[in-house]
Protein backbone atom coordinates (compact mmCIF):
# COMPACT_ATOMS: atom_id res chain seq x y z
CA UNK A 1 0.00 0.00 0.00
CA UNK A 2 1.52 3.47 -0.76
CA UNK A 3 1.83 6.12 1.29
CA UNK A 4 -1.00 8.85 1.41
CA UNK A 5 1.12 11.92 0.65
CA UNK A 6 -0.75 15.49 2.72
CA UNK A 7 -2.76 17.75 0.32
CA UNK A 8 -0.75 20.53 0.89
CA UNK A 9 3.16 18.68 1.21
CA UNK A 10 6.24 20.64 -0.42
CA UNK A 11 8.82 18.02 -0.60
CA UNK A 12 12.33 19.21 -1.53
CA UNK A 13 13.53 17.33 -4.17
CA UNK A 14 12.33 14.61 -7.06
CA UNK A 15 14.32 12.43 -8.39
CA UNK A 16 13.17 10.53 -12.00
CA UNK A 17 16.01 7.81 -11.13
CA UNK A 18 18.44 6.83 -9.20
CA UNK A 19 22.33 6.40 -9.01
CA UNK A 20 23.74 2.26 -9.12
CA UNK A 21 22.67 1.10 -5.45
CA UNK A 22 20.65 3.59 -4.51
CA UNK A 23 16.76 3.45 -2.97
CA UNK A 24 14.25 6.23 -3.69
CA UNK A 25 11.52 6.98 -1.45
CA UNK A 26 7.72 6.94 -2.27
CA UNK A 27 8.03 10.21 -3.58
CA UNK A 28 10.81 8.91 -6.08
CA UNK A 29 13.31 11.21 -3.74
CA UNK A 30 17.01 10.13 -3.98
CA UNK A 31 17.77 8.45 -0.63
CA UNK A 32 21.74 9.04 -0.40
CA UNK A 33 24.13 6.16 1.65
CA UNK A 34 23.85 6.48 5.35
CA UNK A 35 27.34 8.24 6.33
CA UNK A 36 29.02 9.25 9.92
CA UNK A 37 28.35 13.46 9.29
CA UNK A 38 26.88 14.66 11.84
CA UNK A 39 23.80 16.97 11.02
CA UNK A 40 22.94 20.22 12.52
CA UNK A 41 19.58 18.84 13.33
CA UNK A 42 20.23 15.88 15.40
CA UNK A 43 17.20 16.95 17.84
CA UNK A 44 14.21 19.33 17.02
CA UNK A 45 15.97 21.83 19.92
CA UNK A 46 19.22 21.97 17.89
CA UNK A 47 16.80 22.16 14.65
CA UNK A 48 14.69 25.05 15.73
CA UNK A 49 18.16 27.22 17.05
CA UNK A 50 19.42 26.95 13.57
CA UNK A 51 15.76 27.73 12.31
CA UNK A 52 15.91 30.65 14.32
CA UNK A 53 19.05 31.60 13.22
CA UNK A 54 17.87 32.05 9.84
CA UNK A 55 14.57 33.90 11.03
CA UNK A 56 17.20 36.44 12.26
CA UNK A 57 19.06 37.12 8.96
CA UNK A 58 15.83 37.82 7.41
CA UNK A 59 14.30 39.99 9.68
CA UNK A 60 11.03 37.13 9.45
CA UNK A 61 8.58 35.79 12.29
CA UNK A 62 8.54 32.21 12.59
CA UNK A 63 4.93 31.29 10.95
CA UNK A 64 5.40 27.34 11.74
CA UNK A 65 6.43 24.67 13.79
CA UNK A 66 8.98 22.08 13.28
CA UNK A 67 8.33 18.06 13.70
CA UNK A 68 10.90 15.44 13.48
CA UNK A 69 9.63 12.11 11.88
CA UNK A 70 12.33 9.96 11.37
CA UNK A 71 11.66 7.09 9.25
CA UNK A 72 9.91 9.46 6.41
CA UNK A 73 13.30 9.70 3.88
CA UNK A 74 12.55 13.79 3.57
CA UNK A 75 11.86 17.38 4.63
CA UNK A 76 8.46 19.19 3.40
CA UNK A 77 6.20 22.32 4.30
CA UNK A 78 2.73 21.10 4.85
CA UNK A 79 -0.59 22.01 7.02
CA UNK A 80 -1.59 19.77 10.01
CA UNK A 81 -4.88 20.73 11.79
CA UNK A 82 -5.13 23.76 10.52
CA UNK A 83 -0.96 24.58 11.45
CA UNK A 84 1.70 25.13 9.61
CA UNK A 85 4.67 22.54 10.39
CA UNK A 86 8.23 21.52 8.59
CA UNK A 87 8.65 18.05 8.82
CA UNK A 88 12.01 16.48 8.67
CA UNK A 89 13.43 13.15 8.82
CA UNK A 90 17.12 13.61 11.04
CA UNK A 91 18.61 10.55 9.56
CA UNK A 92 17.54 11.55 5.90
CA UNK A 93 19.26 14.96 6.38
CA UNK A 94 22.26 13.52 7.44
CA UNK A 95 23.02 11.23 4.77
CA UNK A 96 21.99 14.01 2.08
CA UNK A 97 24.89 16.10 4.46
CA UNK A 98 27.33 12.97 4.22
CA UNK A 99 26.56 12.73 0.70
CA UNK A 100 27.10 16.00 -0.58
CA UNK A 101 30.29 16.56 2.05
CA UNK A 102 29.15 19.52 4.02
CA UNK A 103 26.63 20.29 7.28
CA UNK A 104 25.02 23.26 4.90
CA UNK A 105 23.30 20.88 2.85
CA UNK A 106 20.86 19.94 5.16
CA UNK A 107 20.45 23.73 6.34
CA UNK A 108 19.86 24.91 2.90
CA UNK A 109 16.76 22.04 2.49
CA UNK A 110 15.63 23.57 5.81
CA UNK A 111 15.27 27.01 3.75
CA UNK A 112 13.87 25.61 0.99
CA UNK A 113 10.93 24.39 3.37
CA UNK A 114 10.98 27.71 4.80
CA UNK A 115 10.27 29.30 1.45
CA UNK A 116 7.51 27.51 0.81
CA UNK A 117 5.80 28.65 4.40
CA UNK A 118 7.31 32.35 3.54
CA UNK A 119 6.09 32.15 0.26
CA UNK A 120 2.81 30.83 1.55
CA UNK A 121 2.43 27.99 -1.18
CA UNK A 122 1.11 25.44 1.50
CA UNK A 123 -2.20 27.73 1.51
CA UNK A 124 -2.55 28.21 -2.04
CA UNK A 125 -4.19 25.49 -4.76
CA UNK A 126 -2.32 23.04 -6.51
CA UNK A 127 -0.03 21.82 -4.55
CA UNK A 128 3.94 22.04 -5.62
CA UNK A 129 4.23 23.24 -8.87
CA UNK A 130 7.46 24.04 -10.98
CA UNK A 131 7.22 28.12 -10.14
CA UNK A 132 7.04 27.45 -6.42
CA UNK A 133 9.46 25.14 -6.12
CA UNK A 134 11.71 27.35 -8.05
CA UNK A 135 10.37 30.11 -5.95
CA UNK A 136 11.39 28.54 -2.63
CA UNK A 137 15.00 27.18 -3.88
CA UNK A 138 15.91 31.08 -4.75
CA UNK A 139 14.68 31.83 -0.95
CA UNK A 140 17.12 29.01 -0.16
CA UNK A 141 20.21 30.49 -1.60
CA UNK A 142 19.00 34.03 -0.60
CA UNK A 143 19.03 32.65 3.14
CA UNK A 144 22.17 30.76 2.65
CA UNK A 145 24.26 33.64 1.63
CA UNK A 146 23.15 35.80 4.71
CA UNK A 147 24.31 32.89 6.61
CA UNK A 148 27.54 33.11 5.26
CA UNK A 149 27.13 29.99 2.88
CA UNK A 150 29.75 29.97 -0.36
CA UNK A 151 27.69 29.66 -3.48
CA UNK A 152 29.10 26.22 -3.89
CA UNK A 153 28.01 25.53 -0.30
CA UNK A 154 24.32 26.78 -1.44
CA UNK A 155 24.73 24.50 -4.03
CA UNK A 156 25.84 21.09 -2.41
CA UNK A 157 22.49 19.53 -1.78
CA UNK A 158 20.82 19.99 -5.32
CA UNK A 159 24.19 18.90 -6.88
CA UNK A 160 24.05 15.38 -5.13
CA UNK A 161 20.78 14.23 -5.32
CA UNK A 162 18.01 16.74 -8.02
CA UNK A 163 17.09 15.18 -10.66
CA UNK A 164 18.54 15.92 -14.23
CA UNK A 165 14.63 16.34 -15.77
CA UNK A 166 11.75 18.07 -14.63
CA UNK A 167 8.50 16.37 -13.66
CA UNK A 168 4.80 17.64 -13.17
CA UNK A 169 6.14 18.69 -9.63
CA UNK A 170 9.41 20.08 -9.55
CA UNK A 171 11.98 21.33 -12.28
CA UNK A 172 15.15 19.96 -13.14
CA UNK A 173 18.46 20.49 -11.76
CA UNK A 174 20.01 23.57 -14.29
CA UNK A 175 17.22 25.37 -13.20
CA UNK A 176 16.98 24.72 -9.52
CA UNK A 177 20.77 25.48 -9.53
CA UNK A 178 19.84 28.61 -11.60
CA UNK A 179 16.98 29.54 -9.07
CA UNK A 180 19.69 29.20 -6.28
CA UNK A 181 22.42 30.83 -7.17
CA UNK A 182 19.76 34.02 -8.50
CA UNK A 183 19.07 34.12 -4.67
CA UNK A 184 22.20 33.61 -3.64
CA UNK A 185 23.25 36.68 -5.74
CA UNK A 186 20.66 38.96 -5.12
CA UNK A 187 21.68 38.83 -0.93
CA UNK A 188 25.14 39.23 -2.12
CA UNK A 189 24.10 42.49 -4.22
CA UNK A 190 22.42 43.86 -1.10
CA UNK A 191 25.82 43.35 0.82
CA UNK A 192 27.50 45.31 -1.84
CA UNK A 193 25.28 48.11 -1.42
CA UNK A 194 22.63 47.42 -4.26
CA UNK A 195 19.39 48.73 -4.11
CA UNK A 196 16.22 47.33 -6.37
CA UNK A 197 12.74 48.36 -6.63
CA UNK A 198 12.04 45.90 -9.59
CA UNK A 199 9.55 42.84 -9.41
CA UNK A 200 7.99 39.83 -11.25
CA UNK A 201 5.69 42.14 -12.57
CA UNK A 202 7.89 44.72 -14.22
CA UNK A 203 9.08 47.63 -13.16
CA UNK A 204 12.08 50.48 -12.48
CA UNK A 205 15.62 49.47 -10.49
CA UNK A 206 18.30 51.45 -8.91
CA UNK A 207 20.49 48.53 -9.35
CA UNK A 208 23.70 48.01 -11.12
CA UNK A 209 24.76 44.85 -8.95
CA UNK A 210 21.79 42.81 -8.42
CA UNK A 211 22.45 40.07 -11.41
CA UNK A 212 18.74 39.56 -11.74
CA UNK A 213 17.67 42.55 -13.90
CA UNK A 214 17.15 42.91 -17.43
CA UNK A 215 16.74 46.17 -19.23
CA UNK A 216 15.06 47.57 -21.99
CA UNK A 217 15.32 50.54 -24.58
CA UNK A 218 13.49 51.63 -26.79
CA UNK A 219 14.73 52.97 -29.96
CA UNK A 220 11.69 54.91 -30.96
CA UNK A 221 9.82 58.21 -30.71
CA UNK A 222 6.54 57.22 -29.72
CA UNK A 223 5.55 54.29 -26.37
CA UNK A 224 5.33 50.97 -27.65
CA UNK A 225 3.61 47.78 -25.80
CA UNK A 226 6.03 44.31 -25.62
CA UNK A 227 5.04 41.30 -24.24
CA UNK A 228 7.17 39.91 -21.33
CA UNK A 229 7.26 35.89 -19.41
CA UNK A 230 8.56 34.52 -16.86
CA UNK A 231 7.98 30.67 -18.21
CA UNK A 232 7.77 31.54 -22.08
CA UNK A 233 4.08 30.18 -21.94
CA UNK A 234 2.31 33.31 -20.46
CA UNK A 235 3.12 36.41 -21.72
CA UNK A 236 1.74 40.48 -19.91
CA UNK A 237 1.99 43.48 -21.42
CA UNK A 238 4.32 46.33 -20.51
CA UNK A 239 4.46 49.55 -21.56
CA UNK A 240 8.20 51.22 -22.50
CA UNK A 241 8.11 54.83 -22.65
CA UNK A 242 9.97 56.39 -25.40
CA UNK A 243 14.02 57.47 -24.56
CA UNK A 244 13.87 55.89 -20.95
CA UNK A 245 15.05 52.47 -20.09
CA UNK A 246 12.55 49.87 -18.77
CA UNK A 247 14.11 47.69 -16.20
CA UNK A 248 12.35 44.08 -15.47
CA UNK A 249 12.88 41.14 -12.53
CA UNK A 250 12.08 37.68 -13.19
CA UNK A 251 13.55 35.38 -10.29
CA UNK A 252 12.78 32.32 -10.95
CA UNK A 253 14.81 31.83 -13.81
CA UNK A 254 18.00 33.51 -14.85
CA UNK A 255 16.40 34.57 -18.06
CA UNK A 256 12.97 35.93 -19.44
CA UNK A 257 11.32 36.35 -22.65
CA UNK A 258 10.17 39.44 -24.85
CA UNK A 259 7.92 38.82 -27.68
CA UNK A 260 7.18 41.66 -30.00
CA UNK A 261 5.32 42.07 -33.78
CA UNK A 262 7.04 40.08 -36.52
CA UNK A 263 5.95 40.26 -40.31
CA UNK A 264 4.30 36.42 -40.16
CA UNK A 265 2.60 36.91 -36.41
CA UNK A 266 5.15 37.57 -33.32
CA UNK A 267 8.39 37.11 -32.37
CA UNK A 268 10.04 35.77 -29.21
CA UNK A 269 13.20 36.95 -27.60
CA UNK A 270 15.26 35.08 -24.94
CA UNK A 271 16.92 37.67 -22.81
CA UNK A 272 19.41 36.80 -19.88
CA UNK A 273 19.40 38.72 -16.83
CA UNK A 274 22.27 40.99 -15.76
CA UNK A 275 22.13 42.43 -19.81
CA UNK A 276 21.10 45.45 -21.58
CA UNK A 277 19.22 45.13 -24.59
CA UNK A 278 18.01 47.38 -27.05
CA UNK A 279 14.20 46.80 -29.04
CA UNK A 280 15.07 48.13 -33.09
CA UNK A 281 12.65 48.92 -35.83
CA UNK A 282 13.46 48.35 -39.21
CA UNK A 283 12.14 50.84 -41.05
CA UNK A 284 12.09 48.94 -44.54
CA UNK A 285 10.61 45.75 -42.92
CA UNK A 286 8.98 47.08 -40.31
CA UNK A 287 9.78 44.55 -37.74
CA UNK A 288 11.38 44.94 -34.26
CA UNK A 289 14.35 43.40 -33.41
CA UNK A 290 16.30 43.08 -30.52
CA UNK A 291 20.01 43.69 -29.71
CA UNK A 292 22.30 43.04 -26.76
CA UNK A 293 23.84 46.47 -25.61
CA UNK A 294 27.64 45.51 -25.14
CA UNK A 295 29.12 45.82 -21.42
Amino acid sequence: MKRKIPLYLFSFLVIASALPAQKANNCGFIIPPRTTLKTNFSSVYEARDIVNTMLDTIQWKENFQLQEQNGINNAYATIIRNRRYIVYDNDFLERVDGFAGTKWASISIMAHEMGHHYYNHVVSAGGSTLPKELEADGFSGYVMNRLGASLDQSLAAMQKIASDKASATHPGKQDRLAAITSGWNKARAEKLGGTNTGNGNGGTSTTTSDPNWIGLSMQSNQNQTVYLSDDGKTYQAAEIKAGETFVFKFEIYNYGWLRLPYYNGNRTFKLFHGKDYAIILNRKTKNWTVVEVPD
